[in-house]
């Protein structure tokens, strides 16, 4: 079967016959599928803002269009990178900035109101994925109330420090040439 991991790999590297489940938890996947949809978002607002100042009937309004393709992007990257709920925590600030921009469309002379009202439902549902996202992948942290532990007569040797101590002693010994002097005794 072909894997397309197998094309990065060296000569002498094994390959992939098989992949195995994926460890990614359903929560790191919707995160990361946000940042992605943030990027792209992003890189249209960024590079077309007249075509999207045009559909929603709000000419003139390229520059803030375009500025806000930039904090899609930052935002798409936060929430790649390994502290991504704070780039998830960014895109549902986004959004309400997003709502907020559009709202100032509705005028009553903008022909394209529905378009508007369309991008609102669709704001407000990634707003909700947003949300959901960033609660699920924030920090997890004990409560307060839990009690901490201790571990005061661990040495980090399974069979203590006294057994470490005899082994690293039979060592050094069996690794002494004859003839050299341990303590006041020779060695022989």
């Amino acid at each position: 079967m072909f894997h397309f991991s197998n094309i990065v790999r060296t000569k002498g590297d094994p390959k992939i016959i098989e992949g195995g489940p994926s460890l990614k938890r359903p929560e790191d996947l919707l995160a990361r599928a946000l940042g992605w949809f943030s990027i792209g978002l992003g890189v249209v607002e960024f590079l077309t803002p007249r075509r999207v100042t045009e559909t929603l009937g709000m000419e003139g309004h390229e520059t803030m269009v375009r500025a806000f393709g930039v904090r899609e992007i930052l935002a798409g990257i936060m929430s790649l990178s390994v502290d991504k709920n704070a780039g998830l925590w960014a895109r549902v600030g986004s959004d309400g900035l997003d709502a907020a921009a559009l709202l100032s469309g509705l005028t009553p002379d903008n022909p394209k109101k529905g378009n508007i009202a369309l991008a609102l439902l669709m704001v407000g549902g990634i707003a909700m994925l947003d949300y959901r996202a960033a609660q699920d992948t924030k920090p997890r942290r004990p409560p307060r109330d839990a009690r901490r532990k201790l571990y005061p007569n661990r040495s980090g040797f399974p069979k203590g420090i006294e057994s470490a101590r005899t082994a690293a002693r039979q060592i050094a010994a069996q690794a002494k040439p004859d003839g050299v002097k341990q303590g006041n005794e020779r060695v022989q």
